[in-house]
């Protein structure tokens, strides 16, 4: 049976993997996440998960599997990645207040020396947002590490007054796609976990 690791830390990712009943290990993986000039989001997304997969790899390993992902918050044609600081993380919910953006998450799957990836786009409307509930979030430290400065499965959740696409992409691991990728490689889903 193929071993599956996943190339994150993220708790989200693998909470949502656990949720469909698969079994994996997870692993950090290190690459240069900036985006190349000109680069549009899901160009990037794509690229950045498909090289998380590839520095995930263990070289002679055919039973090995290496599922990536990444997420960009795009607003206006611009990435918005995890905020460098407080006013970052402000700014950019403010952006956001009263409008819309898009979510690209991108997974691919390295296996037996090839690698596959899906992107997944979703379009997700804000309420407008008050100084002080931006402020409130902001201080809850939910937004500090997450992709366009908020996170959707939490308290942001309120703030969501549409999402056209996929809930689970916007977490930030498609389950859709991410489904299409396993099955393909061979990977088991909903199996009961201990």
């Amino acid at each position: 049976m193929t071993l599956l690791i996943l190339a994150s830390t993220s708790p989200r990712r693998a909470e949502l993997l656990r949720q469909v009943g698969v079994d994996f290990v997870q692993r950090a993986v290190e690459i240069d996440e900036t985006p190349h000039p000109g680069e549009v989001a899901a160009h990037t997304a794509l690229r950045l998960a498909r090289s998380k997969a590839e520095a995930g790899c263990i070289s002679g390993a055919n039973d090995h599997a290496i599922l990536a992902a990444d997420t960009l918050v795009s607003f206006e044609g611009e990435a918005l990645g995890k905020p460098r600081d407080r006013d970052d993380g402000l700014a950019m919910l403010r952006r956001l207040s009263g409008r819309q953006h898009q979510v690209y998450t991108a997974v691919a799957l390295a296996c037996a020396g090839e690698v596959q990836a899906f992107l997944s786009v979703s379009h997700v409307s804000f309420r407008p947002l008050a100084e002080s509930e931006i402020i409130a979030y902001w201080n809850t430290g939910e937004p500090a590490d997450k992709a366009g400065g908020y996170a959707i499965q939490g308290l942001a959740g309120t703030f969501i007054t549409r999402l056209e696409g996929s809930y689970s992409g916007v977490m930030g691991l498609p389950l859709f796609e991410t489904a299409e990728l396993l099955r393909a490689a061979g990977v088991p889903l909903w199996r009961p976990l201990a």
